[in-house]
């Protein structure tokens, strides 16, 4: 089991498993790999996990964290899961937008959006 996160929160919500970033940035490298490191922990041991990562709090993403948010979709993925992603600020979008990520992930408006769109 994990160390608790300073980075993010962890909870599981009628079997999705909801991850907020409690940072505003998310910059340092340091930081970063300390947090893929949890994401990924976090679905080890799931089979067909439902992720939502809720983005609230996050103000800033460096494009480190942009790879390994793809590590972990791919994680997901791989478990025969799915991952969304939710409740972006207008600069945070626009990162994965100018990156064409928002065309490999499912983001939504809100974590409710995010959770109708399993269904």
């Amino acid at each position: 089991m994990p160390a608790p996160s300073s980075h993010i929160s962890i909870r599981r919500i009628d079997g999705i498993i909801r991850i907020d970033f409690v940072d505003r940035n998310i910059l340092d490298e340091l930081n970063i790999h300390q947090i893929g490191e949890e994401l990924l922990s976090c679905v080890e041991s799931e089979m067909r996990p439902k992720v939502v990562i809720v983005f609230e709090n996050v103000e800033h993403l460096s494009s480190a964290a942009f790879g390994t948010l793809m590590k972990f979709l791919e994680r997901v993925k791989v478990r025969d899961g799915h991952l969304r992603l939710c409740a972006m600020k207008p600069r945070v979008f626009e990162g994965f937008t100018i990156t064409k990520l928002n065309r490999l992930f499912s983001i939504h408006a809100d974590f409710a959006a995010a959770v109708e769109s399993f269904k």
